[in-house]
C-alpha cells in the first residue's frame, strides 16, 4: 500500500462529530483503524463520532476492561481498547478480532497488539495541543485521504449553509 499522510486540527466537539461522519462515509466493512494518542487525547471521542456517523445510537464508552465492544449500525463497529494489555497471544488476539472481517474495527492503544494485527487501512495519531485543541495525523492510502477530505468539505459546506439559513455566524 502506498501511504499518504495528512493532518488536521480539531477545536470543538462539533468538528470531531463532523470528522466522525466523514470517516463513517469512507470506512468499509473489514477496515482496521489504529488510534494512537495519550490518555485524554480523544480516541474514544473519535470512535463515538464514527459510531454516530454509522447510525449507532448506543452509548459508546472505552472498553478498557472488556477489551472489545461490538455495535450494530450501517456497518458493524468493533471497538477494541488494548490499554491494559502488554501483548496478546494468538488465541487472545484471534478472539478479539473474530468479528473484524464484517465490521469497521477501531483499535485504541494498538501497539500492544501490533505484531498480530492485520494491515491497517488507516492510522490516526491524536496529539493534545491544549485543553481544547487536538492535532490529528492520518496515514492511509492516498485515495482514502482524498475521499475523507471531500466528505469533510461537503459536511462543512452543509454546516455553513445551514448556519447561514438560520441567521447564525459562520
Amino acid at each position: 500500500m502506498d501511504a499518504a499522510h495528512g493532518s488536521m486540527t480539531l477545536r470543538t466537539l462539533d468538528e470531531t462529530a463532523m470528522l466522525g461522519r466523514a470517516l463513517a462515509e469512507v470506512l468499509a466493512r473489514g477496515d482496521l483503524v489504529l488510534l494512537r494518542g495519550e490518555v485524554g487525547a480523544g480516541k474514544t471521542t473519535l470512535v463515538r463520532a464514527v459510531a454516530r456517523g454509522l447510525g449507532i445510537a448506543d452509548p459508546i464508552v472505552s472498553p478498557t476492561y472488556l477489551l472489545a465492544q461490538r455495535y450494530q449500525g450501517r456497518h458493524p463497529l468493533l471497538h477494541i481498547d488494548a490499554y491494559r494489555l502488554s501483548g496478546a497471544d494468538d488465541e487472545e488476539l484471534g478472539l478479539l478480532l473474530d468479528d473484524a472481517p464484517d465490521a469497521v474495527t477501531m483499535v485504541e492503544w494498538p501497539d500492544a497488539l501490533s505484531a498480530g494485527l492485520p494491515p491497517a487501512q488507516m492510522a490516526i495519531t491524536i496529539e493534545i495541543l491544549d485543553s481544547r485543541e487536538r492535532l490529528l495525523r492520518f496515514t492511509s492510502r492516498p485515495s482514502r485521504l482524498t475521499d475523507l477530505e471531500r466528505h469533510l468539505g461537503d459536511l462543512r459546506d452543509r454546516y455553513v449553509h445551514a448556519a447561514t439559513e438560520r441567521g447564525g455566524d459562520t
